[in-house]
């Protein structure tokens, strides 16, 4: 599965913490990846529970996850596209609970 970004993914991604941006890289690499590719073989997948992805009640067809429940309080929104016939994930916001104030 392809991912981009918006430019305010990047900037928030240039305000995490190293030791943060570690860990969220890993959780996308051991959880969310596999759950991406599983998800686009068959959308019926259920997302691993570990990541507690919902959608954002304040804007509607955007994704959240978490990726951290204790420091930081991580977390990431995204959303699920088709462009050319293929399934993608477009990165809106990663960091804490203030990401939801501009999903």
């Amino acid at each position: 599965m392809k991912f981009e970004t918006t430019p305010a993914f990047d900037a928030d991604v240039r305000r995490l913490k190293p030791e943060h941006l570690v860990e969220f890289r890993k959780v996308l690499r051991d959880k969310f990846v596999p759950a991406c590719d599983a998800f686009a073989a068959d959308p019926a997948t259920s997302w691993p529970a570990s990541l507690r992805v919902k959608s954002v009640r304040s804007a509607p067809g955007v994704l959240e996850m978490t990726w951290s429940f204790s420091s930081p309080d991580g977390r990431a929104t995204f959303e699920l596209l088709t462009v050319g016939g293929e399934l993608r994930i477009r990165w809106r916001r990663v960091g804490d609970h203030a990401v939801f104030r501009d999903p």
